[in-house]
């Protein structure tokens, strides 16, 4: 995919990938998604890098109304975004707040969706993680599932060294998108995980979009389940 071109995904709903950013050394690519809500509202969903070609097409499409971040950990472009689109209202995760103070919030994402947008997306919030409390989202008219870092998967020769070694053994890297094993581990409280999940599970997605993993294009809701196996039992 062009790192500078959205791609259409599905009914109202566009990917774009953006540059590869490091944590720790570990090489990460990066994802968003752009929703056209009814009206030519957007709904930007963990934006990422916002370069001119970017931004054109994206206004293109309509007019930004919503910047969301996913999770604490997806924050990085948003500044830039806010200063492009200062007209559109950004939604903060749990616990995203307290480590961005230098961002302006104009709501919180929980576990309903708000009235902006609740008759055409709905939302998870994925409880009970020491390492980040994740919001996912389903875009009823592509029934699309959103996830951000729950699911992940690096093909073959992605990591080299240690890196690779340390990737097979939290299973980013394998035959198939898996939850890390380093976030299996975090979910302190599963009984409000598996809560979450199972919400998420019963959707009627028919694709899957994950900020690390190529997306998913049929039978959305197996996958979900299979995926999270482990959890539900």
């Amino acid at each position: 995919m062009d790192p500078t071109m959205l791609q259409p995904f599905g009914d109202e709903i566009w990917l774009a990938d953006g540059p590869i950013t490091a944590v720790a050394g570990f090489r990460y690519p990066t994802r968003m998604a752009v929703i056209r809500l009814s009206g030519g509202r957007l709904f930007v969903w963990s934006p990422v890098t916002l370069s001119d070609a970017l931004r054109g097409e994206v206004e293109a499409l309509g007019e930004v109304r919503y910047l969301i971040a996913p999770n604490s950990l997806h924050h990085l472009f948003l500044a830039d975004w806010q200063r492009a689109f200062p007209q559109a209202k950004t939604y903060a995760p749990p616990g995203l707040r307290t480590r961005r103070k230098d961002l302006n919030f104009d709501g919180d994402l929980d576990d309903a969706p708000p009235q902006d947008w609740a008759a055409e997306i709905d939302q998870v919030a994925v409880r009970g993680n020491l390492i980040t409390t994740e919001v996912v989202f389903f875009h009823r008219k592509s029934g699309t599932a959103l996830f951000t870092d729950l699911i992940q998967h690096f093909g073959p020769g992605w990591f080299s060294g240690w890196r690779a070694v340390v990737a097979r053994l939290d299973l980013m890297v394998g035959p198939a998108p898996q939850v890390p094993r380093k976030f299996r581990n975090a979910f302190v409280d599963r009984r409000a995980a598996r809560a979450a999940i199972q919400r998420i599970a019963a959707w009627p997605s028919r694709k899957v979009v994950m900020a690390h993993a190529p997306p998913v294009e049929r039978d959305g809701q197996a996958f979900v389940a299979r995926t999270f196996g482990w959890l539900l039992g």
